[in-house]
């Protein structure tokens, strides 16, 4: 049986287990009556006969007592109870005259009465009650071969009476009785059945419906809601189920929730791990060489193993170097840790962009000279912008600096200042050998170096372009490299600053 039969299966169970109880029950019932008729109704039919024909008895007596038994109007009431409860009945005097009956047959039972009183009957019969004047019994009549229930006996004042009924009606009727209600009892329980597989449905349904439900929210599925409008203990149920159903949606949901702001916590914490153990690893790498160079230097001045003026000059100026090649790291170090934290506020002003490069190169123009660079600079033009002046002239400083010790060739830098969109974009170009692909997704990263052993010539130590990345991501500013066959370009761009220009929000975009 597949799957989808087996539910079927379990969801009709309960519709056929209540109607077969209801069924049940109901020819349990008729069973059980059509029992009790046919063991014990004959015998309270022959119960009540006899009751009644005691109180015949009693009545008799009475009306001899009272001198009321040949009166007109006794006669007519004897008559109509003889009729109502199918009795036969005569009384005699002590002459054996008819004084009362019921009405035919009066020989026949004047010579049953004489039988019994004097003895004379060959018939057989069971006493079921013998008193002090009158005896009760069930006689049987050979000669009709019939059996009937009879009492006789003396009444006051000398007269005798015998009243009979015949049991034969009695197992007529029980029978009649007994076929009746077995044909009323089948066809009851059919219809009965009938009416209780169709009325089951009404229950079973919304029953079905709300075991439907709860597979459905098993599965974590929300959208099903009982549509029931009963206010019986189903519906009720119905309505605690969809409470449910929106509880452990929104709970659900809540959890998800925590448990994705809880991922992204791990994620960051991880991350972060991961840049400090980078961040840690890094350093001791970088403060390795320099520290190791001073500490033998250092331990060579202190043996004196070069005496002679110049050497030990040379030794100190190695020590001299490399702290400040050290000490230039921790500052940067110190930067980019401000900038990246956040702590350090970024002051938006209005300046002139040209101007600042200018008085840069100014300052920078010895270094230039000292590595026998070519600088160009065609701007001339005041191009007002917006952005935190000093940070600006850092970033600059950075890419000057590092066009500077990668400039090879014909050792040209370039320096320009484009207008586009809205925008002023400055960019430093080195002629010099392009950086490879592969490395240009890194050059933003910290400690990041194309080559380290050039780098380790100059002095750099990788932080400079991640202190760019910082500085251009506080103010949402772009900022990028190109790579040409004759050299690199690394490039900025700030707003530009009109007279009717405002300050408005820009997307940070790394291009590489």
């Amino acid at each position: 049986m597949h799957k989808k039969e087996k539910k079927t299966a379990k969801r009709t169970s309960i519709r056929k287990q209540f109607a077969g109880i209801f069924i049940g029950l109901m020819a349990g019932t008729i069973l059980l009556c059509w029992f009790l008729n046919s063991g014990f109704l004959q015998k309270y039919y022959i119960s009540n006969k006899k009751a009644v024909l005691m109180r015949m008895y009693e009545e008799l007596g009475e009306a001899v007592a009272n001198g009321e038994i040949d009166t007109d109007e006794y006669q007519l009431s004897l008559q109509q109870q003889c009729s109502k409860y199918n009795l036969s009945l005569l009384v005699l005097n002590a002459n054996s005259e008819v004084v009362a009956d019921s009405g035919g047959g009066s020989e026949f039972l004047k010579q049953q009465l004489l039988q019994h009183l004097f003895a004379l009957s060959g018939e057989k019969y069971e006493i079921m009650e013998n008193g002090n004047n009158y005896i009760v019994a069930r006689v049987s009549d050979s000669r009709a071969q019939m059996e009937y229930i009879e009492s006789w006996g003396i009444l006051t004042g000398g007269y005798f009476f015998i009243v009979r009924s015949a049991l034969e009606g009695i197992r007529d009727s029980a029978k009649i009785a007994n076929t009746f209600l077995a044909s009323v009892g089948i066809f009851s329980a059919i219809i009965s059945g009938i009416v209780i597989w169709i009325v089951s449905r009404r229950v079973t349904t919304p029953i079905l419906q709300l075991a439907d439900i709860s597979e459905r929210m098993c599965h974590l599925d929300f959208e099903a809601r009982y549509s029931g409008n009963s206010k019986n203990e189903i519906g009720i149920l119905g309505e605690n189920i969809n409470q449910l159903s929106d509880t452990l949606e929104h709970t659900i949901s809540e959890l998800k929730t925590a448990n994705n702001e809880l991922k992204k916590d791990i994620q960051k914490k991880e991350e972060i791990d991961q840049m400090r153990r980078e961040f840690l690893s890094n350093v001791s790498h970088e403060l390795k060489t320099p520290i190791a160079l001073i500490q033998g230097y250092a331990e060579g001045l202190l043996e004196d193993v070069n005496s002679d003026p110049e050497s030990r000059k040379f030794y100190c100026d190695v020590i001299v170097d490399e702290a400040a090649k050290m000490n230039n790291m921790v500052k940067k170090l110190l930067t980019l840790n401000q900038l990246e934290a956040g702590n350090d506020v970024v002051s938006m002003e209005r300046f002139d962009i040209t101007a600042l490069v200018h008085n840069y190169l100014q300052s920078a123009d010895l270094l230039a000279k000292q590595n026998g660079i070519s600088v160009h600079m065609d701007q001339t033009k005041e191009i007002y912008v917006w952005g935190d002046e000093f940070k600006i002239e850092e970033v600059l400083m950075n890419y000057f600096s590092n066009a500077v010790n990668h400039c090879e060739k014909e050792k040209v830098v370039e320096v320009k200042i484009e207008e586009m969109d809205g925008h002023a974009r400055v960019s430093v170009f080195n002629t010099g050998m392009p950086i490879p692909e592969d490395s240009l997704p890194h050059l933003w990263e910290k400690f990041y170096k194309v080559d380290k052993a050039r780098t380790r010539e100059y002095g750099g130590s990788g932080i400079g372009l991640s202190i760019v990345k910082a500085i251009m991501e506080s103010m949402n500013q772009k900022y990028g490299v190109i790579n040409y066959e004759n050299g690199v370009r690394f490039w900025f761009e700030l707003e530009l600053a009109g007279e009717e220009s405002e300050i408005t929000p820009a997307i940070s975009e790394k291009n590489s």
